[in-house]
């Protein structure tokens, strides 16, 4: 007996004829998938990590190794934001934390992981080769090591180094909560400063390979100088990454205390399974930070980037000034983020 499922299938197998197969296609008219291969990630620099992704997913490769190939050109990069040449905490350790999730919501993650260059790829070894998703701290760095990978040098980037001289001339030791926001502190303790500038220290990628499977990844060195152990959102599965191969695949950046309030990526999700558009689902989550926070919201950022089953993508962001980056087989280009605060 033929049920509902199976005669919607057939019936659709007949209108698409023989001549080609059935494709996966968007029920609204603004998107149709037809096996093509696209990547995006957070911030300008996503240009560059979305090449390190396009070698594999131009070549048909498999999503979840593009997402973790892309982010490992930023982890690689030495600058102040994300990898071993990133600003660090308030002790003047570099500490580093990423998470990757492929299409079957296999998942892995690691946090506050000290001296061992891509972050990224030891998320995917937790995920790959352990029964856990997420490993931290010296635990982290034991099984990374056993796994194979070297422990660099312990010793500040000459940018990072400047950069954390500066805030100790300035600044004591003091565990004040969000001390991160406040203007008064300088402009490298900040997540940004009004005039749009902003201390960005994340990358978040997401894509979709030829076969229509999605995955993503998040790597990050957290917030400069924050207190000693914390951790944001980007190892969060849920939070600052997540992947339905059936939806969408979602990354945040940002403040990532207030990510993890309302388990953003997951959030942003849902609001695509209800029927919204990638933009709107990161503008309904943004939208919900910004009542939570009331007044603060004017003193943090927040930013969501997903990316649809059919190959629809978008972002929303607290404050202006978000950029993502986009790359498939026709455009390689930044695209400038709408915001709650215009």
């Amino acid at each position: 007996m033929l049920d509902r499922k199976s005669f919607l299938q057939s019936s659709l197998l007949g209108l698409a004829g023989i001549s080609f197969p059935l494709k996966w296609k968007s029920l609204s008219p603004k998107t149709v998938w037809q096996n093509q291969p696209l990547v995006v990630s957070t911030w300008d620099a996503g240009i560059e990590a979305n090449k390190g992704a396009w070698k594999i997913l131009g070549n048909g490769g498999r999503a979840l190794d593009a997402v973790e190939a892309g982010v490992m050109v930023t982890e690689s990069s030495q600058n102040c934001c994300v990898g071993l040449g990133a600003n660090p905490d308030r002790d003047g350790f570099v500490t580093l934390d990423a998470s990757i999730m492929d299409e079957h919501f296999n998942c892995g993650s690691v946090a506050f992981l000290e001296r061992i260059k891509h972050p990224i790829s030891v998320a995917r070894r937790v995920m790959e080769k352990t029964p856990h998703v997420m490993l931290v701290g010296a635990g982290a760095q034991q099984f990374a090591v056993a796994e194979g990978f070297p422990l660099e040098e312990q010793k500040l980037s000459p940018d990072a180094e400047k950069n954390y001289n500066e805030w100790q001339k300035e600044h004591k030791y003091r565990p004040i909560v969000n001390i991160e926001n406040s203007k008064s502190h300088g402009p490298h303790d900040n997540i940004f400063d009004l005039s749009g500038h902003f201390n960005h220290d994340t990358i978040g990628m997401v894509a979709l390979d030829a076969r229509g499977n999605l995955s993503g990844s998040c790597t990050t060195s957290g917030m400069g100088f924050k207190m000693r152990g914390r951790v944001g959102d980007s190892p969060i599965i849920g939070a600052g990454l997540f992947v339905d191969n059936e939806v969408g695949a979602v990354t945040a950046t940002g403040q990532g205390e207030d990510v993890i309030r309302v388990c953003g990526a997951h959030s942003v999700i849902e609001y695509m399974r209800q029927g919204l558009a990638p933009e709107e689902a990161c503008r309904k989550a943004v939208e919900r930070i910004a009542r939570i926070k009331g007044e603060g919201a004017k003193q943090i950022q927040v930013a969501f980037l997903a990316l649809s089953k059919e190959g629809e993508h978008g972002a929303y962001a607290i404050q202006k000034g978000f950029s993502y980056a986009l790359h498939d087989q026709n455009d390689e280009k930044l695209v400038a983020s709408k915001s709650y605060f215009s």
